[in-house]
């Protein structure tokens, strides 16, 4: 498999503190990755520092062979890297439709210039988004949400709501954090089957990182286990269950009294 995201070397320091402490690791195109690992392991920090939301202090993160070490997330979006968040970001105050027509950059009505003369070019845009915005939530199986307020949403919708955002952009990369966090089952499975889907159909990459290890099971393949700012192990789901370091260190007893109990 061809390598998309490599990082290498990748160190985060907050004082005295190495959140990120010389990981190193590689994303495979086409590849649902997940990233487990105890809390203070350094996940959420990696993906700051891989999204450009935070600048390493030192090391290298490559994206299809160039160097994109400290672009901003908004560089980073044009080039098709995105990431979504444990709390989702979306404007509580506007439809789920209108969410997702905000999304594209670079829209015409953007500008007041555009706005004066432009307004047939502008029409047509915003007809292309909302066909886009429907096709996208018919695509997440929640249609019948396109006029409700965002804020009105639960926790699991607000997340396929951030996913579909994903999807306004035809993303290459996306790096998901906590997707299943605070979510029903029955969502969790639907988010499941989007993101396998958007994997399959439309060759979307993934990075998820995620304490459900069934859900991880599910869907990821490898699975990257972080502990200590550092990379312990990465395989399949079923080596890193059996690999005596990672239950040492993140998966300890409760996998082995879980596994017994089953």
């Amino acid at each position: 498999m061809t390598t998309v995201i490599r990082v290498e070397d990748l160190h985060r320091h907050f004082g005295g503190f190495h959140a990120v402490d010389g990981a190193t690791l590689e994303i495979a195109d086409g590849s649902i990755t997940g990233l487990v690992g105890p809390n203070g392991a350094g996940k959420t920090t990696l993906f700051n520092v891989v999204a450009g939301a935070l600048p390493p202090t030192s090391g290298r993160v490559f994206m299809d062979g160039e160097d994109i070490t400290g672009l901003p997330p908004h560089e980073l979006f044009h080039e098709g890297l995105l990431r979504t968040f444990q709390i989702a970001h979306e404007f509580p105050s506007m439809t789920c439709r209108e969410n997702l027509m905000m999304v594209p950059g670079s829209q015409s009505g953007e500008t007041l210039w555009n706005a004066w003369i432009g307004r047939g070019r502008i029409a047509q845009e915003e007809r292309a988004l909302l066909k886009k915005a429907d096709e996208v939530l018919d695509f997440l199986t929640v249609s019948h949400l396109k006029d409700e307020k965002a804020g009105n949403l639960s926790g699991g919708q607000k997340k396929l709501l951030e996913l579909g955002r994903t999807m306004m952009v035809d993303a290459k990369v996306v790096f998901l954090d906590e997707v299943g966090a605070g979510v029903n089952r029955t969502l969790l499975n639907t988010i499941g089957d989007a993101i396998k889907r958007l994997n399959e159909e439309r060759g979307y990459t993934f990075c998820m990182i995620e304490h459900d290890m069934d859900f991880i099971g599910r869907l990821c393949d490898p699975v990257i286990v972080m502990a200590e700012g550092k990379v312990l192990a990465e395989g399949s789901i079923d080596q890193i269950k059996s690999n005596d370091a990672v239950i040492e260190a993140y998966l300890g007893t409760g996998l082995k009294n879980k596994e017994t109990a089953s």
